[in-house]
């Protein structure tokens, strides 16, 4: 007889005291309970309950066992706990950080991918922008992460190391009823006279000021930046028509997407660690590498890319 077992079914009918509700708490038909109550008793020559047809009571010998059997329970318990923590904690894991934007799907196809090249290891990822991702893999607090370029501080002896270099050209995201979304593409000159929602200067330091110097050096300076840290606010931003933000294709209705002329701003990511690569680190790589250029478009940075035309909406000037 498995005493334990026997005796968590035991604890289920003194609780509840009623063989119905103890059956259902515990996901068994009512006979079979009553069943492994009768071998308890009969192991320990005693009776447990009194039975009547209104009511279950414990008897003399079931109150004593009350408080030893919950203990007994418990310290099992406590020991499958132990044990199995002590398994986890053995098995290799792999603690990656990933942008908040990445998206849902690209984050699926990468915990997929992950775990088809290495089905033994355990992926845990922390959302953080890239400058957190930074301090934690110096402090060793992750093993590896997809980064914004530029990182601050990487070429200061930091020790971080980087895999390819991957890059893609954002657009602007207007209102659909704005004029410019008639256009084919935009110049960022454009925009002038308009505010600009974008993501926070303190999660991305190093493409937030690269993009708005890109966006100065171009003809356009912001009326007032508006930093959001939450999609649906920048979108009701943009769909309000009181903003303009620069980023990736998004399918949104009442918002239009259009690519810039002359591919002004180019926003370039990569995985990184510390040193030379751990254990599974490659991995990571490789799987996060085919999944960006898969799922969210992007190119390696030194790809051939052609330079796109197109007519001011203003002049009708070729860029």
């Amino acid at each position: 007889m498995d005493l334990v077992r026997h005796l968590g079914y035991f604890l289920a009918v003194a609780e509840e005291l009623h063989f119905g509700n103890a059956a259902a708490r515990l996901g068994m038909a009512q006979p079979p309970l009553s069943q492994r109550i009768k071998r308890l008793e009969d192991e320990f020559g005693v009776r447990l309950f009194e039975r009547s047809s209104r009511q279950v009571a414990l008897t003399d010998a079931g109150r004593l066992l009350l408080p030893e059997a919950r203990d007994i329970v418990a310290r099992v318990e406590r020991v499958r706990d132990l044990l199995s923590g002590m398994a986890r904690a053995d098995a290799a894991i792999v603690r990656a950080g990933i942008p908040a934007d990445l998206g849902a799907s690209v984050l699926a196809a990468l915990i997929a991918g992950f775990r088809d090249r290495c089905p033994e290891v355990r992926l845990s990822l922390t959302e953080m922008g890239s400058a957190a991702q930074a301090a934690a893999i110096l402090e060793d607090r992750l093993d590896v992460g997809v980064l914004r370029h530029p990182v601050p501080g990487a070429g200061q002896g930091g020790g971080l190391r980087f895999g390819p270099i991957l890059m893609r050209h954002p657009g602007v995201l207007l209102a659909d009823g704005d004029e410019l979304a008639q256009w084919a593409a935009v110049h960022l000159g454009d925009l002038a006279g308009r505010d600009l929602v974008l993501f926070p200067g303190e999660s991305e330091p190093g493409l937030h000021d690269e993009t708005l110097t890109a966006c100065r050096r171009h003809g356009f300076v912001p009326v007032e930046v508006t930093y959001a840290r939450n999609g649906e606010f920048a979108l009701g931003l943009v769909l309000s028509g009181t903003a303009v933000a620069i980023g990736h294709p998004l399918d949104a209705p009442g918002v239009a997407w259009r690519p810039l002329v002359g591919t002004p701003l180019a926003w370039r990511c990569s995985t990184a660690w510390r040193g030379e690569p751990g254990p599974y680190v490659e991995d990571f790589t490789a799987v996060a590498v085919q999944v960006l250029k898969d799922g969210a478009g992007m190119i390696d940075e030194d790809a051939p890319r052609a330079r796109r035309v197109a007519p001011r909406p203003a002049t009708g000037f070729l860029a």
